[in-house]
């Protein structure tokens, strides 16, 4: 451990290797949450398999937090190392090659925490909408479907959620290619061509997952 996070080169090769899990996890849940465009019986579907794993689901989401939280731990100090390397601040800084998504990632990476954490209590806990989350359809499973829909049909959280997922699109633009710049499995030749692929990486993402409160705010999925 002391190896792994006692240097610059292990803090980044762990960052790296958290954000991986993270984009696969991002990846895999947004295929999840497709299931809503299949009706109520696709989502609920999919959540009561979720909830019939009992406490092997909540393991695995306290997991992916403390990974999470390892990655933007590992992202803090890592930029707190890099601003006590260079305490006295340029006569005039130039950001040529680094762009704005680059420039924020620290606090797109804390928005996405913050994010986090609500999106946890709405949908998981169920605490921030209490009067739409406990309904339950025909087949006595707990109706995500309408717990999302009547969700969505509100402006204020369906802003947040599109505003969220557009951090999410900043910080995956530029932090997938670094993963690879980070491990040193790019190069000069390579290097244009992942960067490029991430960015493409975060804008599926980011249509994908706001496709869904966008689509109900407008009234084509509805209850």
């Amino acid at each position: 451990m002391q190896m792994l996070f006692g240097s610059s080169v292990g803090k980044k090769i762990a960052m790296a290797a958290t954000g991986l899990i993270l984009v696969l996890f991002v990846i895999v849940h947004l295929i999840g949450n497709t299931s809503i465009f299949a009706g109520p019986d696709g989502i609920n579907a999919y959540a009561a398999t979720l909830h019939s794993m009992g406490p092997i689901v909540w393991i695995f989401r306290l997991v992916m937090l403390g990974v999470f939280l390892l990655h933007i731990w590992l992202g803090l100090k890592l930029t707190l190392e890099n601003k006590l390397a260079r305490p006295v601040g340029y006569a005039q800084k130039e950001n040529l090659r680094t762009s704005y998504a680059a420039q924020i990632m620290i606090y797109s990476g804390l928005v996405l925490l913050l994010f986090t954490i609500y999106h946890l209590l709405h949908f998981t806990v169920r605490v921030t909408n209490p009067e739409i989350s406990h309904f339950v359809d025909a087949a006595g499973r707990l109706d995500v479907y309408a717990m999302v829909v009547l969700s969505f049909q509100k402006f204020f959280i369906t802003l947040t959620y599109v505003i969220a997922m557009v951090f999410l699109l900043l910080h995956l633009s530029h932090g997938i290619g670094s993963m690879f710049q980070s491990t040193g499995l790019n190069n000069a030749r390579t290097l244009p061509t992942i960067q490029t692929a991430g960015k493409w990486i975060a804008i599926v993402l980011l249509v994908g997952y706001i496709a869904i409160p966008i689509s109900i705010f407008v009234g084509m999925i509805k209850l």
